[in-house]
């Protein structure tokens, strides 16, 4: 793979052009089918085949009017101090603004919170339903019509708010990421000592994480795609888009500085730091895809697109980010030395660049247990993890739809954003009406219960829908015993009445999602933590090296997952981090995290750990190896660190909390393995291994295919080029040093 991929670099670098020309075509083109296309994007994660899935599915057989509707908008409204919805005045002044509503030509509907019966006890808070056509996206002009009733609303004294599916859409972008990406360009200005170097990274990364969304739009065509899965696979894209980069541009500079020709530098940087860059995007992509063994299909989708963004980045980095650097030409220079200063240079260089490595390994026992203990530490509130969904109650007060969520909670009760659908089937004997009334009666007596409506008959006759109205929130895990309670008591409730009870609603729906999510999270780590395992010991043909790097994959893994619970769900420094409220952690976070932690892990573990192997290689020192490794490759993985981190930050900034908590949890994932495991805990476990880090039966390794992620085989061809040159080996071996 690396011959083909130095033979890639050297192509891509003569026709840059050409290549330039067509990156930017396939991209336009793209945009172009996927715009004319239109993305169909949802925001379903549901499960087929759940118990309160198919409880749905009957309910809806009974009750088709709840089925098939448009998408609906609440206007919440609250009267003055001592004054009530129901003045004469107040009426007045909100049928008016309903009926400008109503002009709206994609509106099918508009109820007033007089026909809904929404007014509380007290009539100080009621709410309209505006209900548009079926199968209509509600519009930015559809919005207005609202907003502007409800600013009229408020121009006259009353509290207006707005919220409902066809207000509040999920964020898939915004400008809150570009402040991720200056922040990064900044990093890589740093790092390259160069603004005009440091912005390849982000140019070439914004061109692949454009292409892949487009294809991603084009996708959800074909495949059933929540809309989140285009904000992760636009988190993952980018950062790493802008990481893959700076892997090959950084090496195509040690190599100027080695004084190799333009072209051959690029070309060595493609098949070397291009080697592993491939396999790093291959990880990435292995975990990503992984996520469908799971049999989820929400999971499947968000896995597939985020997968799909990386193999983007890959290919623009091999092939495009080599023609970039070769039409830059002489604007990209390596800091060279004089002849004469050269080897004093080199002298302080190495020392500056071993003073992180000397201090970890030093004493390496200490640097292994201060950071092994840390993540321990940081792992313990994961043992208490609950997980579940996000609403509008963990938006910001500034947002219209979470004071509007205030209000219906001030109104119903907090249990009303999460009520329980409970379908009874009635034998049909002529006791059932009074047996259906009994199992209503038993009902209100379970701990929890705030509210439970009369039974409503369906078209069949023998089935009836319950509506119970928690007294907690979605989440509380008293709501989730309610559910548990209704569902154990089922069995005796259909014995002693001869009436069979089903649980669905959105509420019960979401708790046996993130159940069956928490039952495929060990399996699906077993998965991971094996393929990890198995790749990496035919990268580093080594045993220990392997099982080191799987074990501080987990430690960051449970640091990650530990310190989400504590922010998230435990409420600590959530002012800090954005948070607006304690919440259940998000259900799907857990195996989105390992799935995609792993890949970053490896790319962090590959760019570190190759370069001390190639190093052990030559000199046979281990302690020199891991200097070495550190001195050349810790730089670039502190680097890659920061950029991830820099972009992560810049999509906690979003107001939807699903977003937010996804980008904090991949934030701190990459914070504790990059800073913590990889340039912590791995130099001080490799000092305390040595030589026998390396040792692998020779059985095994003649069995093993050979990745050469250091791209060995690209240096024994360029070696022979400069042998058949006016320029002697000697030579080639002095600029190599």
């Amino acid at each position: 793979m690396a011959k083909l991929l130095y033979r890639l670099g050297f192509w891509s670098a003569k026709n840059r052009i050409k290549v330039i020309l067509g990156t930017i075509a396939v991209m336009l083109i793209s945009s172009i089918v996927a715009m004319s296309m239109g993305p169909k994007l949802n925001e379903e994660t549901t499960i087929p085949g759940l118990e309160s899935i198919q409880t749905m599915g009957r309910m809806y057989q009974e009750f088709p009017s709840m089925n098939g509707q448009g998408k609906e908008t609440q206007l919440v409204m609250k009267a003055k101090d001592n004054e009530t919805l129901s003045s004469e005045a107040n009426k007045q002044l909100i049928s008016a603004e309903l009926k400008e509503v109503a002009m709206d030509p994609e509106v099918s509907s508009v109820v007033s919170p007089y026909d809904n019966q929404s007014l509380n006890a007290d009539g100080t808070i009621g709410y309209a339903t505006i209900t548009y056509r079926p199968g209509v996206e509600v519009t930015e002009v559809s919005k207005e019509y609202v907003l502007e009733a409800a600013e009229g609303l408020r121009n006259a004294g009353l509290q207006a708010e707005v919220t409902g599916n066809g207000y509040v859409s999920m964020e898939i972008g915004g400008a809150t990421e570009g402040i991720g990406v200056l922040i990064a360009l900044v990093v890589l200005t740093f790092a390259f000592g160069s603004f005009l170097t440091g912005i390849i990274p982000i140019l070439t990364a914004v061109i692949g994480l454009g292409t892949g969304v487009m294809l991603i739009i084009m996708g959800s065509n074909f495949l059933e795609t929540p809309s989140f899965a285009l904000s992760l696979a636009s988190m993952i894209g980018l950062a790493v888009g802008i990481d893959y980069a700076l892997f090959i541009i950084s090496r195509y500079r040690q190599q100027l500085a080695q004084g190799f020709e333009r072209r051959e530098a690029i070309a060595i940087a493609n098949g070397t730091a291009g080697s592993a860059v491939v396999f790093a995007g291959v990880t990435v992509i292995i975990g990503l895809a992984g996520m469908s063994v799971v049999g989820i299909p929400f999971l499947t989708a968000m896995g597939l697109a985020a997968a799909l963004c990386i193999l983007v980045a890959v290919l623009i980095a091999i092939i495009t980010v080599p023609a970039v650097l070769s039409a830059m030409g002489g604007l990209i220079k390596a800091k060279r030395a004089k002849r004469s200063e050269r080897s004093v240079t080199h002298l302080k260089k190495k020392n500056r660049g071993d003073k992180w490595g000397r201090l970890v390994t030093a004493r390496p026992w200490l640097t292994v247990l201060l950071g092994t203990a840390l993540l321990a530490i940081l792992s313990v509130p994961f043992m208490h993890m609950e997980t579940g969904t996000m609403d509008d109650g963990l938006k910001s007060t500034t947002m219209t739809e979470r004071r509007a969520y205030d209000l219906m909670s001030e109104a119903y009760g907090i249990g009303y954003h999460n009520p329980l659908m409970i379908l009874a089937k009635t034998d049909g004997s002529p006791e059932a009406e009074a047996n259906l009334a009994k199992t209503v009666e038993q009902l209100k007596t379970y701990p929890n219960i705030g509210t439970v409506t009369p039974a409503v008959t369906g078209a069949s006759g023998n089935v009836s829908l319950i509506n119970v109205i928690p007294a907690t929130g979605h989440a509380d895990i008293e709501t989730v015993d309610l559910v548990k309670t209704i569902r154990s008591h089922a069995a005796e409730i259909a014995q002693q009445n001869h009436v069979e009870l089903s649980v669905t609603g959105s509420t019960a729906i979401n708790i046996d999602i993130s159940q069956k999510l928490n039952e495929a999270l060990p399996e699906f780590c077993l998965i991971i933590v094996g393929l990890a395992f198995v790749l990496l010991v035919m990268v580093f043909r080594s045993i220990l090296v392997p099982i080191k790097a799987v074990l501080g994959f987990v430690l960051s893994l449970g640091a990650t997952l530990g310190f989400i619970t504590y922010v998230v769900q435990d409420g600590h420094f959530q002012n800090l981090f954005g948070f607006s409220g304690e919440s259940l952690v998000l259900n799907f976070l857990p195996i989105m995290v390992v799935g995609i932690l792993f890949g970053l892990a490896m790319d962090y573990e590959v760019f570190l750990v190759s370069r001390m192997r190639e190093d052990f290689k030559k000199n046979g020192d281990a302690k020199k190896s891991v200097l070495a490794g550190i001195r050349h490759s810790g730089g670039v993985v502190t680097a890659a660190g920061l950029i991830m981190i820099s972009v992560f930050a810049g999509f906690m900034m979003t107001t939807d909390p699903s977003i937010k908590v996804m980008s904090f949890a991949l934030l701190f994932g990459v914070l504790f393995d990059a800073f913590i495991v990889r340039l912590l805990i791995v130099p001080g476990v490799m000092t305390l291994l040595g030589k026998s880090a390396w040792y692998l039966p020779k059985w095994l390794d003649r069995l093993l295919p050979n990745l050469d992620v250091e791209g060995e085989e690209v240096m024994k061809e360029v070696e022979k080029k400069y042998q058949h040159t006016t320029q002697s080996a000697t030579d080639f071996y002095e600029a190599i040093q």
